[in-house]
């Protein structure tokens, strides 16, 4: 697994207050309550929240991506990782198949709208994560669940990673009970197909998390219209990915940029770093869909030994389908 991934999912959780003590009391997309008010304070904590960019450390980012593009990846290399994308999160998942993955436990603050839908009387309600990888997320709703007609449906472009979620202990007794399905599905696929065992405009939530940034620019609009095929009608979006100027996208060193704002990383995967008005230029704009929250979470993070500064940029979002 390639330093952006591991770093991008363990500085997502870095120094949050515990889970316990912020359900119920943190509105959705607060993301965490440290704040930077002195400069001399900065060396104090591991991480602070809601650190916004001044303009000379937005020059240096741009420097920074100046110099990326005097190196991009090759004509040859290019059309490798952008035609057989599919190999390379096959591998990623085969390598990483022991470590790494961890319940995404934050879900319960950030998006509560998902585990209304576990509550007793809720009905029937059928939510979908896309790109689940291992089940970080659609486990942990399960675990949660009190709703006899939940269904939650983990897909992913990778059959390594699909095998992985059918492996779980609990897979098949709530595969049997009707709560959990799993299948291999590229949400940009051409033809239009939707997950197997899934009826056109079913999904009362989608979960993209770190989903959308793996597409090209170019599948895009596929997508857009596969995932208006799966959703009701009134139904939300929640989606979390890369912003621009994170911390990944800076270290890029050559042979990386594959096109504007999108990389190939050291494992053959591919990451674009997004910008708020580019979500809404997808989603909304072209796409259809009614932003509800938009939301950009800069953490700055510090290394106390080596005196450094390091800052993540994520883009949060809810969508919602527009009712008939």
């Amino acid at each position: 697994m390639s330093e952006n991934h591991v770093a991008a999912e363990l500085v997502a959780s870095a120094e949050k207050p515990p889970l316990s003590s912020r359900i119920g009391r943190d509105p959705p997309f607060v993301f965490g309550q440290r704040f930077l008010t002195e400069d001399a304070d900065v060396f104090n904590h591991n991480a602070w929240d809601n650190v916004d960019w001044d303009e000379r450390q937005i020059e240096q980012f741009q420097e920074s991506i100046l110099k990326q593009k005097e190196s991009p990846v090759s004509d040859f290399n290019k059309t490798e990782y952008n035609s057989k994308p599919k190999k390379y999160w096959d591998l990623f998942y085969k390598n990483n198949r022991e470590n790494f993955f961890k319940d995404r436990k934050w879900l319960q603050i950030e998006f509560p709208s998902i585990f209304e839908c576990t509550k007793k009387e809720s009905g029937r309600k059928t939510i979908l994560e896309i790109g689940c990888g291992a089940g970080n997320t659609m486990y942990p709703i399960l675990s949660k669940n009190e709703n006899p007609n939940l269904r939650v449906f983990g897909c992913d472009y990778s059959d390594i990673a699909v095998d992985l979620v059918r492996g779980n202990e609990n897979f098949e007794r709530l595969h049997d009970s009707g709560n959990c399905y799993s299948s291999v599905w590229d949400l940009a696929n051409e033809e239009g197909n939707i997950p197997e065992d899934l009826e056109d405009n079913g999904v009362d939530i989608a979960v993209m998390v770190f989903v959308f940034s793996a597409l090209s620019p170019k599948q895009w609009e596929q997508a857009i219209s596969n995932l208006k095929k799966v959703m009701k009608p009134g139904g939300l979006i929640l989606f979390r990915d890369y912003g621009r100027y994170d911390l990944a996208q800076i270290r890029f060193k050559k042979n990386r940029l594959l096109d504007e704002n999108f990389y190939v990383r050291g494992d053959g995967t591919r990451v674009y770093f997004f910008t708020e008005e580019e979500l809404r230029e997808i989603f909304c704009t072209r796409g259809g869909f009614i932003e509800e929250k938009i939301g950009s979470d800069k953490r700055l993070l510090v290394n106390r030994k080596k005196q450094l500064k390091m800052y993540r940029c994520w883009l949060q979002a809810v969508f919602k389908v527009p009712e008939i």
